[in-house]
């Protein structure tokens, strides 16, 4: 049976597919706040790309299909976080529970303009909620329901991740003009390092060789593995015929 679970959804124009790790800069009273709710917790939270075409009391909505984050680190330096984080499992938002407020550029935030461009702190935030709102939240959350992936990558399909990865490795190495045997060196390292019988290890290639965010969103919507690597070999065929 699958995990279901209630998570902060972190919503951005960007992808994160189980194993990768990514960087990110929070900022946003909303996302502030997010985090703090993580820290004290320990509580992972869910990094969807946002859809526009479906808001959530005005502010981007998500996308069907995300991925778990973990933290891995958090760094302060003045109003800015800076936190490291992996990919975990992915997940389908089957329930969206809108944020307490709009976006600040609403009619109903007009008490917030200002010409300098900072954002109002957190508490002047939370001081505006209306009083009929369920709850206090300035970020959306999610009911997910978590796909787990348990069936090793097999022998063929590592060998096939393995020369997908290589592949793209060797052609960027090539543009650079970096030395033979010191590329040769490094993509062998690094493609052992990203592949083995890990049943995200598409995931990770994906992540690695796909540039455009609609084409990873399309691999992270993929019911399992297998479609996700059939996915991923169509998309770079074609890409391979374009040039």
């Amino acid at each position: 049976m699958t995990e279901q679970a209630s998570l902060p959804l972190f919503v951005l124009p960007m992808v994160l597919m189980p194993g990768e790790v990514q960087e990110l800069r929070v900022f946003e009273p909303r996302y502030r706040q997010m985090l703090d709710d993580c820290l004290l917790d320990n509580k992972n939270f869910g990094l969807v790309m946002n859809d526009p075409f479906e808001p959530s009391n005005h502010w981007d909505g998500p996308r069907t299909h995300g991925c778990e984050a973990e933290i891995l680190e958090h760094d302060t330096k003045g109003s800015n976080h800076f936190i490291s984080i992996v990919g975990r499992r992915r997940f389908t938002v089957e329930n969206v529970i809108p944020p307490a407020l709009p976006p600040f550029e609403h009619p109903a935030m007009a008490f917030l303009s200002n010409d300098d461009g900072m954002y109002p702190d957190l508490q002047t935030l939370l001081e505006h909620i209306p009083d009929e709102a369920t709850h206090q939240k300035l970020y959306i959350s999610g009911d997910v329901r978590f796909q787990e992936e348990t069936t090793p990558t097999t022998p063929a399909h590592q060998k096939m991740l393995k020369e997908v990865l290589n592949g793209v490795l060797n052609r960027i190495g090539a543009v650079l003009r970096i030395d033979e045997q010191i590329l040769d060196t490094w993509v062998a390292e690094r493609v052992e390092h990203v592949i083995d019988d890990d049943p995200n290890s598409v995931f990770t290639v994906a992540a690695l060789v796909l540039n455009g965010l609609e084409s990873k969103q399309q691999i992270l919507a993929c019911a399992d593995a297998e479609e996700a690597l059939a996915e991923l070999m169509h998309q770079l065929s074609a890409s391979y015929e374009e040039e």
